[in-house]
């Protein structure tokens, strides 16, 4: 009997302790470290991007990049690939659990949520934001070491997009400390020949042009439709000769492109509102298969989304354009950059996310992505002439008595001038698929990047987005209203008629 009562105490002790535990478990008190989930000879490494930018692999049988230096595939994909390079390299297994976000404000939700990433894809603006919220991981002095043949990046990176990265600081930090850049490029618009005249599309103020009224799209995000609408607002300034010539016209039309004071917001507001009347949407993603089906006309769009529409429409049996507007455009850029809760200062971890960037940053695998996905690559090469070739194997003349020169030397190797870069195209690349995916200088040197915003400012734009997107009852027109009120009057007056039937038709009965 004392037997019995010891091992049911027992049992209700072990039950008790292992509540205790799972509820410490849950609340915090006990914590198991994220290193058990690898094990000493694996690495974990968590990495997050946008959704469909990266390449995957499944190229067909004769799909592939023919080069005069080698020629380029995928089969696995650069996930599996750089599995299999590191440990070849450094001996030791890592595991990429590799994840997708819809948009940098989706990612930034994750982060703040707890959801946990040791490497990172944002946009510029949004590594900003990381950066001066400090939750950014210094990239390591050995990531800059050149004298490292495994150091793909920095021995790679173009020096037009390196220049970038120096220049611009969060509270006196460079980027390039903490950031790497995967993919840049323009904003402009992607129209239709046919039926849009070039110089409408020469500006931003298509948008409000009642010419194209509900054939044209526009972004469905704050920042994307706040550009356009300053450079509209803007126009008279921007293209007058004495702010062009100005000496500090870049740091000008950086401050112009980035005003945000409450006036300025308010005056975006309402010329939005305007824009909104007149647009057929705004889209996230929708533009570019409206674009290729002929729903609409013209579309504001990201340079790698613009040659992607241009592609497909071409293959359909028709051709579109890219412009970008007189007045500037958006330079925009997606960098990665590791967090401070994931790598938690482990620094094989930190290793890993390094090797990471430096493996999709070696010339062959900055050319499958731009393959695979369409947009261009932060990567020049160096000294390694494979991406160059990739641009030819693309763009290229095959008759040079009918070609054009396309200067490329500012990406390539920092002077615009230098022959070495000097592009033999045709005419049809030089102004659509070549001129989208590598701009020209003139479009490089009106181009102003949106800078990092405040909590406060970037409260402010969404509200100020919130009631551009809602319903407006001030945008209803006069004769909706009165065909709204007959319609309730009539709807009423039928609500009394019917109530009182009985006594309408019991006295017409009598009478």
């Amino acid at each position: 009997m004392i037997q019995m009562k010891f091992k049911w105490k027992n049992k209700i002790c072990l039950k008790l302790l292992a509540l205790f535990l799972l509820t410490a478990l849950m609340s915090g008190i006990i914590q198991v470290p994220k290193v058990l989930a690898e094990t000493e000879d694996t690495i974990v490494l968590r990495v997050g991007s946008w959704e469909e930018y990266i390449d995957q692999g499944d190229w067909g049988e004769d799909e592939e990049v023919d080069l005069e230096s080698e020629t380029i595939t995928s089969e696995n994909g650069l996930i599996s690939d750089f599995e299999e390079w590191y440990f070849d390299t450094f001996g030791k297994h890592v595991k990429v659990e590799y994840s997708t976000f819809g948009t940098n404000e989706d990612l930034y939700s994750k982060l703040i949520l707890g959801e946990a990433y040791d490497i990172v894809c944002p946009s510029e603006y949004m590594f900003s934001k990381l950066l001066k919220e400090n939750m950014l991981e210094p990239l390591s002095k050995d990531f800059f070491d050149t004298s490292n043949e495994y150091n793909y990046y920095t021995n790679g990176v173009s020096p037009f997009i390196k220049e970038l990265f120096e220049k611009n600081k969060i509270d006196g930090k460079p980027w390039s400390d903490y950031a790497a850049g995967y993919m840049w490029g323009t904003m402009g618009i992607v129209y239709n020949p046919d039926e849009v005249d070039e110089d409408d599309v020469s500006g931003w103020d298509i948008l409000v042009n009642p010419k194209y009224a509900k054939r044209v799209t526009i972004k469905d995000s704050v920042r994307e439709s706040y550009f356009p609408a300053l450079a509209i607002l803007n126009k008279d300034l921007l293209l007058t000769k004495e702010f062009r010539e100005n000496k500090d016209y870049y740091e000008n039309l950086a401050k112009a492109m980035n005003d945000t004071r409450p006036e300025t917001i308010e005056k975006v507001e309402d010329l939005l509102q305007r824009i909104r009347q007149n647009v057929y949407s705004f889209e996230t993603d929708s533009g570019k298969a409206d674009m290729i089906t002929g729903k609409i006309v013209a579309n504001v769009q990201w340079s790698g989304d613009g040659a992607y529409a241009m592609e497909q429409a071409e293959e359909e049996g028709y051709y579109l354009y890219y412009s970008v507007p007189e007045e500037c455009t958006n330079l925009w850029l997606d960098g990665w950059v590791m967090l401070k809760s994931g790598i938690a200062g482990n620094s094989d971890r930190k290793k890993a996310a390094e090797a990471f960037i430096n493996f999709i940053s070696r010339a062959d695998n900055a050319i499958r992505n731009m393959y695979y996905i369409g947009y261009t690559s932060c990567i020049s090469g160096g000294n390694n002439p494979l991406i160059y070739e990739y641009v030819k194997w693309k763009f290229e003349a095959e008759d040079e008595s009918d070609a054009v020169e396309y200067p490329m030397g500012y990406f390539f190797s920092g002077d615009d001038a230098d022959e070495n870069y000097n592009l033999k195209t045709t005419e049809d690349y030089s102004k659509r698929l070549l001129f989208v995916q590598y701009p020209p200088k003139e479009v490089i040197d009106r181009s102003a990047i949106m800078g990092y915003m405040s909590d406060d400012v970037t409260s402010q734009l969404n509200q100020m987005w919130i009631n551009v997107r809602c319903f407006n009852f001030d945008q209803v027109p006069g004769k909706v209203w009165l065909w709204t009120l007959a319609i309730i009057c009539l709807v009423i007056l039928l609500i009394l008629v019917w109530s009182y039937r009985y006594r309408i038709f019991r006295r017409v009965h009598k009478g």
